[in-house]
């Protein structure tokens, strides 16, 4: 029996950007929040360095894994190792348009096979018990119908799926870069507000340009969750008060300078390991001073000064002294 996550908010797993650094960063601010992994491909978890790539603090948590693959055994021995490591979910990546991701025939391309999606989630809920998800885009190319989207969703939804967020708007595999399918293709949040009302029992969310609050609650009207992207990754104080707001929690005005001298141990500890660079860590808080005096010079310093070999806890609080004054 699988335990019930409140996914009211999730901040979007995001190639290069929500790795185990920004997500230690975004449980300074907030606790409620489902964080997702970077998408991580079943055959690098199988051959690859299985260790490191899994790897997690165990504050994170609540945290899903996004798996990327298309083979049901394959999918259901890394969901295993994530289940035995913690994790909170898996869920399978059936949105990302990338070259790459199109060649090992999953990510968007999934979206062409149905059945073959239904199989894999089918098959992850019979291994492991924690929640299985999907996320996927509204169509891709021109299999973009609503009555092909409906048909794409019954079979997840008919293979028991515990949550499915929808990236509004359509994906193309051909003609526009991964950079091009985040902004080209129109938002149609009308579509996924129409797929939630055709299966009302099926927890929901939906995805794409959502940048303030107004817009979490606009949609919340409609959907039982909200995944925002590049928005977290820009302006994370964004998250400051949403455990009161949308979790019932007590307020706990947290500030950037509160972040950051909170994540000072984090970096002293992190920067033990021989393997591990301050800029590694440093480059996620780069937005974290927006609109503050001086953010700027606490930008640029860390930029180059980071990356030194002999950078350290020591060079964080002198990029700190920018903006402290």
């Amino acid at each position: 029996m699988t335990q019930p996550l409140n996914r009211t908010l999730c901040i979007a797993p995001m190639i290069d950007w929500t790795d185990r650094h920004y997500r230690y960063l975004m449980r300074l601010i907030t606790k409620k929040t489902m964080l997702y992994t970077e998408m991580i491909t079943a055959n690098a978890i199988i051959h690859g360095p299985r260790a490191r790539l899994l790897q997690y603090s165990p504050e994170e948590n609540p945290l899903t894994l996004q798996l990327g693959g298309n083979n049901p055994d394959d999918l259901i021995f890394c969901a295993k190792l994530a289940e035995d490591l913690g994790y909170s979910e898996i869920n399978l990546n059936v949105g990302c348009p990338s070259d790459r991701v199109s060649r090992g025939d999953f990510g968007l391309s999934l979206m062409y096979k149905p059945e073959l999606v239904a199989e894999c989630v089918n098959a992850l809920k019979q291994a492991v018990n924690i929640p299985i998800s999907v996320k996927c885009r509204i169509g891709v190319d021109d299999k973009d119908s609503f009555e092909e989207l409906t048909h794409f969703i019954q079979g997840i939804v008919n293979a028991k799926a515990d949550f499915i967020c929808i990236h509004a708007r359509k994906g193309w595999l051909n003609g526009l870069s991964p950079k091009e399918n985040r902004t080209i293709p129109p938002l149609q949040y009308d579509t996924v507000y129409q797929i939630k009302k055709l299966f009302p029992k099926q927890l929901m969310g939906i995805n794409g340009g959502i940048t303030t609050l107004d817009d979490i609650n606009q949609h919340l009207q409609y959907v039982d969750s909200v995944m925002i992207g590049r928005e977290a990754y820009h302006n994370p104080m964004l998250f400051k008060d949403v455990d009161q707001l949308f979790y019932n929690e007590k307020s706990h005005d947290i500030t950037p300078f509160d972040v950051a001298e909170r994540l000072i141990p984090y970096i002293e500890a992190e920067l033990k390991s021989p393997d591990r660079k301050l800029n590694h860590i440093t480059r996620h808080t780069l937005n974290l001073f927006n609109s503050y005096p001086n953010a700027r010079l606490y930008r640029r310093f860390l930029s180059e000064h980071a990356t030194h070999p002999e950078a350290g806890v020591h060079t964080f609080k002198e990029a700190l002294s920018y903006v402290k004054g």
